[in-house]
């Protein structure tokens, strides 16, 4: 730091820091402050009655402070820029959503607060008794040890307040207020206006208004009471995601805060005086003003005034405090400077305040915000009100915070659109928010969810994930192309074919299982019994085939093998053990299966020559859009999907596992389905898996009385898009889903006021009803012609692959095309 243009006085000289010892700043007025980086709640998460218990705790850590301290917050927001970190294992939709995103701009939010203990009373201090203007400093002597072992007692209460009301506070060390040899510390950071590690020295000009190196510097301030409204609220409707019917609230300070995109810091000092002295000063007040209210009515209204706040200050127990807020705004670019003050201007008049610029005073304004300077503060910027209407100005949010674990996917946040990386399923089990990962993704057509849904799947999978998808629509088809997954659906020209009769070794109990119910499933109707025998005969059999097949490494694992052994060896086991007819009709059950061998009606179904180990597949789809009606193959892929899912969950220990199942009814339309579902949703948990269920009409889950309440009850994530279609029933919406209040809000706030010109959808997220938050889903181009749904882009995406490229090129050669479009 150079030159500070003050009768060519140096910044050595005049600064007001004497030392920092033991994490505490100590000033040449011997004044001492603890200093600390705060982690706010995250803005549009917010109820009106979670900010009245912010604002409560705000109040009762003041009124703990001791005489003579000083509440410095000070909350800056600068302007950054996205960096996502490139990877060499970065798959080709990775590194296109990290390119899309990068050096998206965002405010930056850093939130300080320091408690300084001053050495005297100084409410009389004025602008010109600061070190900056005196020119002689004289420092004090420091205080009595029972004088600072109160304070700090007092400040480790404050602490204790607001770490109870969900702020998370981290004292500043030594090398965070001054820094290092390598980093620079918030002194040095405040006094160059530069957050960065490594903030350059600049020159400090006050000779025309205040220029901070480069940045031309304005200041506005809210010192007088006539400056305020009447009346200061703890939060304020934000008009553009409110409705009549849906209310949506942000803190009373935030358009001064994150919502006012420009550089800037927003201190807010709230000055605690000796409240009995106060008190004495305003009866003098008073009593002067009703011994003048004789000679004018002003004077008789003004004692009025001074006895209904007496009276307030008494009965209702409140402290009587001095506060003051200012928004120190800068630019590089002296062509923006008039926009920045009417961008400030026209954010405090949005508050019904005054907007006041200060411009003599800019740098005592500018010298008090120094860290550990707060008693510097000249005393005439400031008005004299009660606590609790002093922490009103206090901003309380911050930009939505990136989840600390390393699994998770990419969402946007709502102002500016930056990805934040979002855990749904490990941290939120940690943390005790949920105690499953199960998800229930509701949303009508054309809300986003099969772009939600992709992404999400794409970057689960791509972390290590087992994903089963059952699919109607073809939504996942490009996805599964491009990661080389198993794409299962029926066509004309190419049925639907499988082998579940193919295993790697020795079947286990839960394969043979899921055989025994296949078998029984194409001989009997849903309606018809079976009998013990009948069962015992069957799981014989299918015992009897594996031991074949391990005997004759040559015969191959196939339902045609099956039938084949039924029809020979099986049957003549049945004559020499002379089972009876009653007991099992072979006849009948080789007559009934006779369809699916080989030159049957449905030959290719459980005949797949492709000996695939589903088990072993990390992402397959099954898509039934084709068959959801058919009486005889839909059983039949249920209990494959049914077999194949169970497989992973027994045999894949330590892997993560995930089922989701499109459009609900289509695949819960059987008893036994249903009935899986409701086990796969009690039981995935334990295995470290989570079961999703996605649709778009709420009736098809509440019309299953089977699974209704197992699939609402055990999704401890419940995910919602755009609601509009639904808000004729969105009360009774809200009574199956459990919503508070809060969440319907947040939830009737989607897409309400999405950026300009930037093509996304939103989407809300409530884990275990404890954390609810509303997240853009913005995607690149190439995710976008990978996930797309209409017609039209995927056949045009299908003829690049049909004429000979592979769906990696094809997938950036279209993205590219509509880039250029």
């Amino acid at each position: 730091m150079s030159n500070l243009l003050l009768n060519s006085a140096t910044l050595e000289n005049k600064q007001p820091i004497y030392k920092v010892e033991s994490n505490c700043l100590i000033s040449k007025n011997a004044d001492v402050t603890v200093a600390y980086r705060l982690e706010l709640p995250e803005i549009f998460t917010l109820s009106a009655g979670n900010y009245e218990s912010l604002h409560s705790a705000f109040s009762k850590g003041v009124r703990i402070l001791p005489n003579h301290t000083v509440v410095h917050k000070q909350d800056w927001f600068v302007e950054d820029k996205y960096t996502p970190e490139f990877g060499e294992d970065d798959t080709m939709l990775s590194h296109a959503y990290n390119l899309h995103f990068y050096e998206r701009p965002f405010l930056n939010h850093h939130c300080y607060l320091y408690l300084t203990k001053t050495s005297s009373a100084r409410d009389s201090w004025n602008s010109m008794s600061t070190m900056l203007s005196r020119s002689n400093i004289v420092p004090k002597d420091m205080m009595k040890d029972e004088v600072l072992n109160e304070f700090f007692t007092a400040v480790g209460q404050f602490v204790r307040v607001l770490s109870d009301a969900g702020i998370t506070l981290t004292q500043l060390t030594d090398d965070e207020i001054c820094g290092t040899d390598t980093k620079t510390g918030i002194l040095e950071k405040y006094l160059s206006l530069d957050l960065r590690d490594k903030s350059p020295a600049v020159d400090i000009d006050f000779t025309n208004g205040l220029k901070v190196g480069p940045r031309a510097c304005s200041c506005f301030s809210l010192g007088r009471l006539d400056d305020l409204p009447s009346a200061l609220q703890t939060e304020g409707k934000y008009g553009p995601l409110s409705k009549d019917n849906s209310p949506f609230y942000v803190g009373f300070a935030a358009p001064l805060a994150l919502l006012l995109p420009v550089n800037h810091i927003y201190n807010q000092y709230v000055f605690v005086d000796d409240h009995k002295k106060a008190i004495k000063k305003f009866e003098k007040k008073r009593d002067n003003m009703n011994s003048l209210s004789g000679t004018s009515r002003e004077n008789a209204i003004n004692k009025e005034f001074y006895d209904r706040y007496l009276n307030e200050a008494i009965s209702d127990e409140k402290l009587i405090v001095r506060a003051h807020a200012n928004v120190l705004a800068w630019t590089e670019n002296p062509h923006e400077e008039k926009a920045l003050r009417e961008a400030v201007g026209s954010a405090i008049n949005s508050l019904n305040c005054a907007a006041r610029q200060n411009t003599v005073d800019i740098g005592a304004l500018y010298w008090a915000g120094i860290p550990g300077n707060a008693g510097d503060f000249p005393g005439e910027e400031s008005f004299y009100t009660f606590e609790d209407a002093a922490t009103c100005l206090w901003n309380v949010e911050t930009n939505y915070r990136d989840s600390s674990s390393p699994f998770g996917i990419k969402l946007s946040d709502r102002i500016s659109g930056k990805p934040v990386h979002v855990d749904l399923s490990d941290e939120p089990m940690k943390q005790g928010i949920i105690k499953n990962r199960n998800k229930f993704v509701l949303g009508p057509s054309g809300s986003g969810k099969s772009f939600f849904t992709n992404g999400m799947v794409r970057q689960y999978h791509e972390q290590g994930a087992h994903v089963l998808l059952v699919d109607t629509g073809n939504s996942y088809k490009g996805l599964c192309e491009l990661k080389g997954g198993v794409y299962f659906t029926y066509e004309e020209a190419k049925p639907i074919s499988f082998n579940p009769f193919y295993v790697e070794g020795r079947p286990d109990v839960e394969k043979r299982k899921s055989l025994h119910t296949l078998i029984l499933t194409l001989w009997k109707l849903a309606d018809e019994k079976v009998t013990q025998s009948e069962s015992v005969s069957i799981s014989n059999a299918i015992a009897q085939y594996y031991q074949l097949l391990e005997k004759e490494p040559s015969l191959k694992a196939s339902f045609n093998t099956f039938y084949e052994f039924l029809s020979g060896p099986y049957r003549a086991h049945l004559d020499t053990e002379k089972v009876r007819e009653k007991d099992f009709d072979i006849h009948n059950f080789l007559y009934v299966l006779a369809p699916y061998y080989r030159g049957g009606e449905y030959d290719y179904l459980l005949n797949s020559e492709k000996q695939l180990n589903l088990t072993k597949e990390s992402f397959i789809v099954f898509e039934l859009d084709n068959i959801k009606d058919h009486p005889i193959l839909f059983p039949v892929v249920t209990l494959i999907i049914m077999d194949t899912f169970l497989q992973k969950m027994r045999q894949l220990d330590g892997v993560r596992k995930m089922i989701l199942i499109e459009e609900a009814w289509k695949a819960l339309a059987t008893a036994n389905m249903a009935e899986y579902i409701k086990y796969l949703f009690k039981t995935v948990r334990k295995f470290f898996g989570e079961a999703i269920v996605v649709t778009q009409e709420i009736e098809d889950i509440i019309g299953n009385p089977i699974v209704k309440d197992t699939i609402i009850n055990n999704s401890h994530c419940k995910i919602m898009l755009d609601m509009n279609d639904f808000l004729s029933r969105f009360d009774d919406i809200q009574r199956m889903m459990s919503l508070s209040d809060k969440e319907k809000d947040l939830v009737l706030s989607i897409n309400r006021n999405n950026r300009p010109g930037a093509k996304y959808n939103e989407v809300f997220i409530t884990l275990g009803g404890r954390v609810s938050k509303v997240y853009g889903v913005e995607v690149s181009k190439e995710e976008y012609v990978t996930y797309t749904t209409e017609q039209t882009e995927k056949m045009q995406l299908f003829k690049k692959v049909n004429d000979g490229m592979d769906i990696s090129s094809a997938i950036q050669a279209y993205a590219d095309e509509l880039r250029a479009a």
